[in-house]
């Protein structure tokens, strides 16, 4: 394995953190498909993401609670000592001090399903085919499961993905991407997405494969798009608001979520509807 450094701007600010891997050029072709995609109907389908509304009434509320429900059981289950009714999501970082603890605790809230939430999480999937005009599921076949993923992290660390597609993933081919603020984001924190990076063509990205990038021991799904012909990776926080979501193509470029607050844990909710 080669070690890289993965430079990459975001809001014009430059960022550098090493990878391992094989990093190759990719074929001549566009992953992304123009004529039916999740997307198609949509006026902003060239930059690729939209700010949207997410919740009515009590709703984010009851989803935050049970989120962190979730986190509480993990942090439990991998006995470590806490005060559970002082527990809040902002102070994790206190509470889950280390990058060993920190692992145990995401290997069980990275991989949840609806049945772990109290909460119904097809009423998203509705709602948001209601805005792409598409049937949305929560239901993903290759899987045989639905697929939720809370992100934990923490300031002054580097608990992120490398600038990845979800779309070079079988399963998350034709899907839509949600992601959902929490606790802690802002403009220092919430999840940076490269604008029209889905019409980038693979002959033009230089990436890992998937299981392919290891960044400060972890080694990660996703492939780790290392830089693109034109250069560095430049993105943008969107900053979704309490009570919006971010939705995008899986064939966005998107990651690399450094959280610059000095003293909150950032959380936020991923989750992806197939269309049906």
């Amino acid at each position: 394995m080669n070690t890289k450094t993965c430079h990459i701007y975001i809001d014009n600010k430059p960022y550098e953190f090493n990878v391992k891997g094989e990093f190759f050029w990719g074929k001549e072709e566009l992953l992304y498909n123009k004529t039916n995609s999740v997307l198609s109907k949509m006026p902003w389908e060239n930059q690729g993401f939209k700010v949207v509304t997410a919740f009515i009434n009590d709703e984010f509320e009851r989803l935050k609670k049970s989120l962190t429900q979730n986190i509480v059981d993990a942090i439990k289950a991998n006995n470590i000592a806490f005060k559970e009714s002082e527990f809040t999501l902002d102070k994790y970082h206190e509470v889950v001090n280390t990058d060993h603890l920190h692992n145990q605790v995401i290997n069980l809230t990275r991989n949840l399903e609806n049945k772990d939430f109290d909460f119904n999480i097809d009423t998203l999937a509705q709602r948001f085919g209601d805005i792409l005009g598409y049937r949305l599921t929560s239901w993903v076949e290759e899987l045989q499961k639905s697929h939720i993923q809370i992100r934990i992290s923490r300031p002054n660390s580097l608990d992120i993905n490398p600038p990845h597609r979800d779309g070079y993933l079988s399963y998350w081919e034709d899907i839509i991407n949600v992601w959902i603020p929490i606790e802690g984001c802002n403009e220092n924190s919430s999840l940076p997405v490269c604008s029209g990076s889905h019409l980038i063509p693979e002959n033009d990205i230089l990436r890992t494969e998937s299981k392919g990038a290891e960044i400060n021991g972890n080694i990660y799904y996703v492939p780790c798009i290392l830089e693109t012909k034109s250069g560095s990776i430049k993105m943008i926080r969107p900053n979704p608001k309490q009570g919006e979501a971010l939705i995008f193509t899986p064939f966005l470029i998107h990651g690399a979520a450094v959280n610059n607050n000095k003293d909150i844990t950032r959380v936020s909710l991923e989750l992806r509807f197939p269309r049906v």
